[in-house]
């Protein structure tokens, strides 16, 4: 079967299942009885694509029928913890997946302003003014100076509980300010992941402007692969929302926004997952100054590649199988 004759053949068949999923409860019980014959039809579809190499797009349209299908058919009937091993296992990574473009647009706008920012500040270090204010350059010049009161520590906070607390309400607050910024047509998260991305640069240039980076370097490391890969991730989520209120797509707007929100909610939970992960790392480890730099520097960088091979690769046997998650 040539893909072009499977396309037409079946074409009917996926905008169907499309708006059962997509239309809400109700929609889903007008085809209760037509529900499981038709996901079964889409896995084979799925399989059928697969085998013969269909169109990547084709593959990836299918994968996510067959995900919400299975997620409406089976998701009711698992036990929490069997539930919330497979999202981080398998719902989570694939999803950052499938959202690979937005996802990475995300991160060349966030990455691209903090080292421009960065360069800037660095060469021109009364820049550093313009983005940050004074009282902030202080608190952040005093986190790094080992001559410091509060080295590595945040103001006012006195122990590692404390810490993990403050960094908690500090770093979920950002990432669900990124997300719901999304609400106006995408534009607040976008406007609020740039400022992130300016301050970020501009602040890394203040301290090392003032030699404090040996003691920066090895503390940010630790958590910033879990935390900044947290907020660029909500910045997507926000702007997925944005869009799909603007631009549903052929469908009414409730349920374009609830297509966006089923690709959205398990981006901004993983990211609060991270977030959490970031939160114990960055209280209980990274202000851990007596170990030996290398060590610390070499932790981090492995974290960075734990969290690349994660999204990349975690859940991949069930696609190749072609199971649904």
């Amino acid at each position: 079967m040539t893909e072009s004759a499977f396309k037409k053949k079946r074409e009917a068949s996926w905008m169907e299942f499309e708006m059962m999923t997509g239309g809400g409860r109700r929609d889903i019980r007008r085809g209760a009885s037509r529900f499981p014959a038709a996901f079964r039809e889409l896995t084979q579809d799925l399989n059928t694509a697969r085998a013969h190499g269909f169109d990547a797009a084709i593959i990836e349209r299918l994968n996510i029928l067959v995900n919400e299908g299975s997620q409406i058919l089976y998701g009711q009937h698992e036990w929490s913890f069997r539930l919330f091993a497979r999202f981080v296992l398998c719902t989570f990574p694939r999803k950052v997946r499938s959202q690979w473009r937005g996802i990475g647009a995300a991160f060349l706008v966030f990455y691209g302003l903090a080292f421009f920012s960065a360069f800037l500040c660095v060469r021109f270090p009364e820049f550093v003014h313009e983005f940050i204010s004074e009282s902030q350059a202080e608190d952040i010049a005093g986190m790094y100076d080992p001559e410091s009161g509060h080295f590595l520590v945040p103001p006012d906070v006195s122990s590692r509980a404390d810490m993990f607390g403050y960094y908690i309400y500090n770093n979920v607050s950002i990432a669900f300010r990124t997300f719901a910024g999304g609400i106006i047509a995408g534009i607040g998260s976008l406007f609020i992941l740039s400022l992130n991305g300016i301050f970020l640069g501009a602040a890394a240039a203040h301290i090392i402007n003032l030699g404090f980076g040996k003691t920066f370097f090895p503390f940010i490391i630790g958590h910033s692969s879990f935390e900044l890969t947290a907020i660029i991730l909500s910045a997507h989520a926000g702007l997925l929302l944005g869009y799909r209120f603007f631009i549903p797509g052929g469908r009414s707007r409730s349920a374009a926004l609830r297509r966006a929100g089923r690709d959205a909610l398990p981006l901004i939970t993983g990211s609060v997952l991270f977030l959490v992960a970031a939160a114990v790392i960055e209280a209980f480890w990274s202000p851990r100054h007596t170990l030996p730099a290398a060590l610390r520097l070499g932790v981090g960088a492995a974290g960075w590649v734990l969290v690349g091979l994660y999204l990349l690769l975690a859940g991949r046997k069930g696609d190749d199988r072609g199971r649904p998650h």
